[in-house]
């Protein structure tokens, strides 16, 4: 195995080109749900090989809790620096652990607390006006998922974009963003070179919202005015920014610009030949060659010939 054992570690570097080309060549749904895939795939894949040295670096400790037959020196032989290597990721895999703990309590403990806020409210429905002086409004997933939005922020639309802008959140919803966006975070909590591609997939969920608005309305134009009207008059909401990154309202000039513009097309895999297309590829190869790599490595035990057997001889 040599320095290969580490290449699921590392690989998640092949993803950056496509969290950059898929964002400007994909439809948006599909650019999110690609980055999501390979986010989990990758993160999965880098957390299987920190947990085969984990059990590598348990052999290095008193009384490890593990079988001896799971760490012996075929494995360790088969790591490169297994004394350092197994050591760290034993630290490595705790602070994952405790990364991905933390991001689940703080995303889920704050989903509730608006919750238990919107329960004090008259009305129904999925929209929930607060009467609040900052201007917001985002989406808040949950059983069922309301669009909170300010009176503020109702104020300083007209009827037509109001509409556009209700669009968009309910599009949120719809969509499961949460859930992606949810999940990319983890991915980079266990790997850090996973982090870039959250901001590619938080673009990628706010045009796919946009999209979603525009044919709502079906005024393109409006839908590019009303997401920089809010822009530039939205300020934080309460507990937004911790649910899921719906709070982010990404790069707003690349987000009226593609409005403005045609309508993109809703095709599957890029073409071969164009930038998006090799991107893909490459991160496609990157992640077929991490799922294979973490297999462990090939540590049958060896064989021993067999001792002959000594010949007793009975006197007669």
């Amino acid at each position: 195995m040599g320095v290969f054992v580490y290449l699921p570690l590392v690989l998640p570097l092949t993803a950056l080109p496509i969290a950059r080309l898929a964002e400007q060549h994909l439809h948006p749904r599909r650019a999110a749900r690609l980055l999501t895939t390979v986010a989990v795939i990758l993160a999965s894949c880098s957390l299987v090989c920190l947990g085969l040295l984990v059990v590598v670096g348990t052999a290095q400790l008193p009384g490890n809790p593990l079988p001896d037959g799971w760490s012996d020196e075929e494995v360790r032989e088969a790591v490169p620096h297994d004394a350092f290597a197994g050591k760290a990721s034993i630290l490595a895999l705790v602070a994952v652990t405790m990364a991905c703990g933390f991001t689940l309590h703080r995303h889920y403990r704050f989903r509730a607390r608006a919750h238990r806020t919107l329960a004090g409210l008259p009305g129904g429905g999925d929209l929930a006006v607060l009467p609040d002086d900052v201007p917001y409004a985002y989406a808040l997933p949950g059983s069922p998922g309301r669009v909170m939005v300010s009176t503020a922020m109702l104020a300083a639309l007209d009827p037509a974009e109001r509409r556009a802008l209700l669009a968009h959140e309910r599009a949120h919803l719809e969509g499961r963003h949460h859930r992606l966006l949810l999940a990319t975070r983890l991915a980079g909590c266990v790997n850090p070179l996973l982090r870039p591609l959250r901001a590619a997939l938080v673009y990628s969920t706010e045009r796919w919202a946009d999209e979603e608005a525009a044919r709502v309305t079906g005024d393109r134009r409006l839908t590019a005015r009303a997401v920089g009207k809010a822009a530039l008059i939205s300020g934080p909401g309460p507990a937004a920014a911790a649910v899921a990154g719906f709070a982010a309202a990404g790069p707003v000039p690349r987000r009226v610009a593609a409005l403005l513009g045609p309508v993109p097309p809703d095709r599957g895999w890029p073409p071969a030949l164009t930038p998006a297309g090799a991107a893909a590829f490459v991160a496609a190869a990157g992640t077929t060659v991490s799922a294979l790599k973490v297999g462990p490595p090939d540590v049958s035990p060896r064989r021993h010939p067999a001792r002959p057997r000594k010949k007793r001889c009975y006197a007669p």
